[in-house]
């Protein structure tokens, strides 16, 4: 059965470009899938979870249900399966419905590549999940942000300069940040050029103050901080390597800090800022959908309801009899 998981995520990979992230929540939610249809215990003919069925792997039923693999999962299994996630293990409903997602497409993947003929997935419900609003650093907060990165000298207070101003320049992902080469800047024309989700490439824009930090690391600091291996990340870390995600996010936090920011704050926030901020600004809701990489603008409508006050605002200010 881990067969079919795998080819249907080699298929995510080379026909879908999924990202890695995505690709690993995938492999987790499916493999769980099997856990759990491995762990049925005929004597009752429920599906159960738990450590002390494991012995019903061996069991004549079972086997036949691991020859029969997939064909054998039918919709009150995968039904009975959703309920000891919201139950037993007390999923949230998004949590949950990301799960079902991942295993609708799987299944649907089956049927096209002619291993089952029906869909169980078919008439298989999921929690309806409303939509949280993206949390945002005010013009303000990102002004005292970055303000304070600007202070530092030192061959890492550059870099780290450059990379809050990159992040807030141009909305780009934490993943695409670090996925940046050398070669992908182009400081005399103001862009830089980053692969997004589903392998597309975009050019992101770059204001003259994040250049001039760019610049300044690019020339500078980046120089001292590489090893004597030739490396083309474009941000690197004490030792000559390319910059992780999980150190970027250590480097927002410790100047959040530094700047008496009470809030949490994650690389995502600034590029929620960004959109935000433009949108604010008079940008077309279009634009910005092409700038942050979305492929569906109801991706980035979601910003619209951020803006809503500020548009009021300015109704209020600007209308004659208001």
């Amino acid at each position: 059965m881990r067969e079919h998981v795998d080819s249907f995520l080699n298929h995510l990979v080379v026909e879908k470009g999924f990202s890695w992230n995505t690709l690993e929540a995938y492999r987790n939610d499916l493999y769980q899938l099997i856990n759990y249809l491995q762990e049925w215990t005929p004597s009752t003919n429920s599906w159960q979870a738990d450590s002390e069925n494991a012995q019903a792997k061996d069991s004549p039923s079972v086997s036949k249900m691991s020859q029969g693999g997939w064909r054998q999962v039918e919709l009150g299994v995968l039904t009975d399966y959703i309920s000891s996630l919201r139950g037993k293990r007390s999923y949230r409903d998004t949590t949950t419905a990301r799960k079902i997602a991942a295993m609708k497409s799987f299944f649907n993947f089956l049927v096209q590549e002619g291993a089952i003929e029906q869909d169980p997935t078919e008439f298989l419900s999921a929690p309806r999940v409303g939509r949280s609003l993206p949390k945002f650093l005010s013009e303000e907060e990102v002004e005292r942000l970055l303000d304070q990165a600007a202070k530092e000298d030192s061959p890492e207070g550059k870099r780290d300069c450059a990379i809050l101003e990159l992040l807030y320049a141009t909305g780009i992902r934490v993943s695409e940040l670090v996925s940046l080469n050398v070669q992908d800047t182009n400081l005399q024309d103001g862009y830089v050029r980053c692969m997004g989700k589903g392998a597309k490439e975009r050019i992101a824009y770059v204001y003259p103050r994040a250049v001039q930090a760019l610049r300044a690391y690019m020339e500078e600091a980046r120089l001292l901080l590489l090893s004597p291996v030739e490396e083309k990340a474009l941000f690197l870390n004490h030792r000559g390597d390319r910059l992780t995600r999980q150190w970027v996010w250590t480097i927002l936090k410790a100047y959040a800090r530094k700047a008496s920011l009470d809030k949490p704050i994650t690389p995502h926030i600034l590029r929620h800022s960004f959109a935000t901020h433009l949108l604010r600004g008079g940008a077309s809701l279009r634009h910005v959908q092409e700038l942050l990489g979305h492929s569906s603008i109801t991706t980035t409508q979601v910003y619209t309801h951020l803006t809503s006050e500020h548009v009021r605002n300015e109704y209020d200010r600007s209308h004659p009899r208001a």
